[in-house]
């Protein structure tokens, strides 16, 4: 009889579909660092990127749009671009983390409609709450999704095995508490709004059958008794 592997180890080698998620996010980036320093292109691309990609709220408030259908396709392009590559490696990282976990729960496709759900919940939260004028990319706020319904699949075992929700309970409030301290470091900069509405878009997710993320009872499989 074999063990399964560890989830430490399979959290060293995430799966494809993740890894194939996180070269289409970071693309953007690269290609708008490279041409920030000259090597290619312009350096207008970052500022066009934004013009066209970022998320702005005024678009919903009756701004022109550079584009039709922009009101639309920035709920998601808005999560391909970032502010620069430290911004980039902490969202893959946490990519990484979550994703990895959110697959082994739903599986490569599911994975994938929960993650574009929590981009379009944060983009939600982010043109209901903000007052800013200034455009919003990254993806933390389809990550925070992803979060939100590891809180919802955790919570759910926990109900129905009796155990405890504090510990659960506990680490959202440290995330609410490391969300405060980012905003003050960031002078107000960062986008709780998109942070909420992506964590509420991923929790409730989870309510939905689709997304309930309940393992399939281990089936039993005859073996051969060695000679």
């Amino acid at each position: 009889m074999t063990k399964a592997p560890a989830r430490s180890f399979r959290l060293l080698r995430p799966p494809a579909v993740v890894v194939g998620l996180m070269l289409l996010t970071c693309l953007p980036e690269i290609v708008l660092f490279l041409a920030d320093r000259g090597l290619i292109g312009s350096a207008r691309w970052r500022p066009l990127a934004y013009q066209y990609g970022g998320f702005w709220a005024g678009l919903l408030q009756g701004w022109r749009p550079n584009y039709p259908g922009q009101p639309l396709t920035m709920f998601a392009s808005y999560a391909l671009l970032h502010a620069g590559l430290a911004h980039l490696a902490g969202n893959m990282a946490a990519l990484w983390g979550l994703g990895s976990v959110a697959v082994e729960r739903l599986g490569a496709g599911r994975f994938l409609m929960l993650y574009l759900i929590a981009a379009l919940g944060g983009g939600v939260g982010f043109g209901l709450l903000t007052a800013s004028p200034a455009p919003m990319v990254g993806a933390s706020g389809a990550l925070f999704g992803l979060a939100g319904a590891w809180t919802g699949w955790e919570l759910a075992e926990r109900g129905r095995s009796g155990r405890q929700l504090w510990p659960v309970l506990g680490l959202v409030a440290g995330l609410v508490a490391l969300n405060g301290l980012f905003w003050l470091a960031a002078h107000g900069l960062l986008a709780w709004e998109t942070h909420l509405g992506g964590y509420l878009a991923g929790a409730l997710a989870t309510r939905l059958p689709l997304f309930s993320g309940r393992a399939a009872p281990p089936v039993a499989t005859a073996r051969r008794a060695a000679s």
